[in-house]
């Protein structure tokens, strides 16, 4: 069964850095939701929130109606086998090769024979597109391919959710939309809950379901691409559009 996540009241801070500050989100079972905002807006924070990798100061995290933040570590550690991640810059083990990449958590966690892994390996290879590969190492694959590989390790153990960490980034545009339709058939064909975190408002308009804005701490728009490109809201309009005018300000 899909897994379904809400999140409430979550607060985070380093130091004197508020981060986030009374994050109020839900992810529905089978949903795609991309979480938007700019570099800093805590993105990457509010992720590591979901999976355990770090406490909040103050806020609930359940995942299909299990408290997050006040599991153990054993605890923790069976959770995070219900998700796959991939991450901003694939992070393949440079000295493995494809096979052995998408194997790791295969012979990591589980007690599968190795037939029974290389089967699996062969499986999720094809399903991203990378068949017969195997033998390769990084350092022979694009950036398209990376991502692939990286995409194609986070579906090894089956997960219940994805979690994508600026799935484009680094990609040309013909590239990037390549990744954008390798989501979606995804999403389509497993059913699986996804939440994505970018900046790419082409991207996000494509995978998402629905759009989640993260400003200074807060989630300040939810809705779908549709209602995002037409909302009136001015912070979301400046983040959508690009401009250089408007209520953010760079830092």
């Amino acid at each position: 069964m899909a897994v379904g996540i809400t999140i409430t009241d979550l607060h985070k801070s380093f130091g004197a850095n508020h981060v986030l500050r009374g994050v109020d989100l839900s992810v529905e079972q089978g949903e795609s939701l991309v979480v938007i905002g700019g570099s800093g807006s805590g993105k990457s924070v509010l992720i590591k929130h979901i999976i355990g990798l770090l406490k909040p100061d103050r806020g609930s995290i359940e995942v299909n109606g299990q408290e997050v933040t006040t599991m153990a570590e054993r605890e923790l550690k069976e959770l995070r086998k219900k998700f796959g991640m991939l991450f901003q810059a694939a992070a393949l083990f440079d000295s493995l090769t494809v096979g052995e990449n998408v194997a790791f958590p295969l012979v990591e966690h589980t007690r599968a024979r190795r037939s029974e892994i290389a089967e699996r390996v062969r499986e999720t290879l094809t399903l991203v597109g990378l068949p017969d590969t195997e033998h390769l190492y990084p350092a022979e694959l694009s950036g398209g391919m990376k991502k692939r590989v990286g995409l194609a390790r986070a579906l090894a153990m089956e997960p219940e959710v994805i979690l994508y960490d600026e799935p484009t980034t680094g990609l040309d545009p013909i590239m990037a939309d390549a990744i954008n339709d390798l989501i979606v058939e995804m999403r389509e064909r497993l059913a699986i809950t996804s939440i994505a975190i970018t900046h790419d408002m082409v991207s996000a308009y494509k995978i998402g379901h629905r759009l989640a804005m993260l400003y200074q701490g807060e989630i300040i728009f939810t809705g779908t691409p549709q209602e995002c490109k037409n909302t009136d809201d001015p912070m979301v309009r400046q983040f959508i559009t690009g401009s250089s005018v408007g209520p953010i300000t760079s830092v």
